[in-house]
């Protein structure tokens, strides 16, 4: 298996990637150690759905077009009200 962390930004920090290559010994950690406490915190195991963060990416995307196009329309009001 590969031990991956996560960035030091809001998103990931805290957050460690585990890569096991048998799908058994992956749904064994799922299984048992979901909410296994360590160090006082809590353990959330999940499945990597890698469809549901593409997703979440294209979001973002589309969001960070939507505020681009406000922007431009914002500015265009302004020029058009002077």
């Amino acid at each position: 298996f590969q031990i991956r962390l996560g960035d030091k930004d809001k998103d990931t920090r805290g957050t460690a990637f585990v890569v096991y290559e048998d799908i058994f010994d992956a749904k064994s950690a799922v299984d048992h150690l979901s909410g296994f406490n360590v160090g006082g915190r809590y353990l959330i195991v999940l499945y990597y759905q890698p469809a549901k963060f593409e997703k979440r990416a294209q979001v973002e995307e589309k969001e960070k077009e939507l505020q681009e196009l406000r922007k431009r329309v914002q500015h265009h009001k302004n020029k058009m009200g002077k």
